[in-house]
């Protein structure tokens, strides 16, 4: 039996995708998460196999919690299922040690095989995404301005995407405002960006949103 954990903000999708699961007979769900911080404080209580994982949560998103979940004794493989069907995204999952990621308009016979497919040690990436990573990750050329960004300029970018303030992104962070003001500045720099409109219509049109 693969155990799984469910970590997803959106309660409908979340019920949604604990009913699918219950439908194969060697799938469990035995835990479920709306935010980061409540998917590494389940981690601590309850064995499982496979974690699948939302990128985009509220406070630690995803993209946050895969090194850490990583760091835990024994971790269990990790599954992203996002909304992104962006190579350059799909790139940085797995580069931070997500061993799989499909899209959350991916055929659920598929998921549920890449379920499996990572429970027993193996990577899953999104059939319609991996011919764009070939391309669009390897190519210098072809790469967009946010593939520049360090971890935590993205993350930073991603919550100003979303309305958050200079205070608010410290405080999610740990960090002081001046540090996230320094991080604002050098990635609307690496983006070519000199406002916040700017910013939001870049993450829209890249559909980072």
């Amino acid at each position: 039996m693969i155990r799984v954990l469910v970590a997803e903000d959106h309660a409908i999708v979340r019920e949604g995708l604990k009913q699918l699961l219950g439908l194969a007979k060697d799938l469990l769900v035995v835990g479920e998460a709306s935010n980061g911080e409540q998917l590494l404080e389940t981690l601590r209580h309850v064995e499982c196999e496979v974690v699948l994982l939302d990128i985009s949560m509220p406070g630690v998103n995803g993209l946050e919690a895969i090194p850490r979940i990583r760091a835990l004794n024994n971790p269990p493989a990790i599954l992203v299922l996002s909304m992104h069907d962006e190579a350059q995204m799909a790139a940085r999952a797995l580069k931070v040690g997500a061993a799989g990621y499909a899209t959350k308009d991916s055929d659920p016979a598929l998921l549920l095989a890449a379920i499996r497919r990572v429970a027993a040690g193996g990577r899953y990436i999104d059939p319609d995404l991996a011919d764009r990573m070939v391309f669009e990750v390897g190519l210098t050329d072809n790469r967009p301005l946010h593939s520049l960004l360090s971890e935590r300029e993205f993350s930073v970018f991603e919550r100003l995407a979303q309305g958050a303030n200079v205070n608010d992104i410290a405080q999610q962070l740990a960090l002081s405002s001046k540090t996230i003001s320094t991080h604002k500045a050098r990635l609307m720099q690496k983006l070519h960006i000199t406002s916040l409109a700017d910013l939001v219509k870049y993450a829209m049109e890249h559909k980072l949103l």
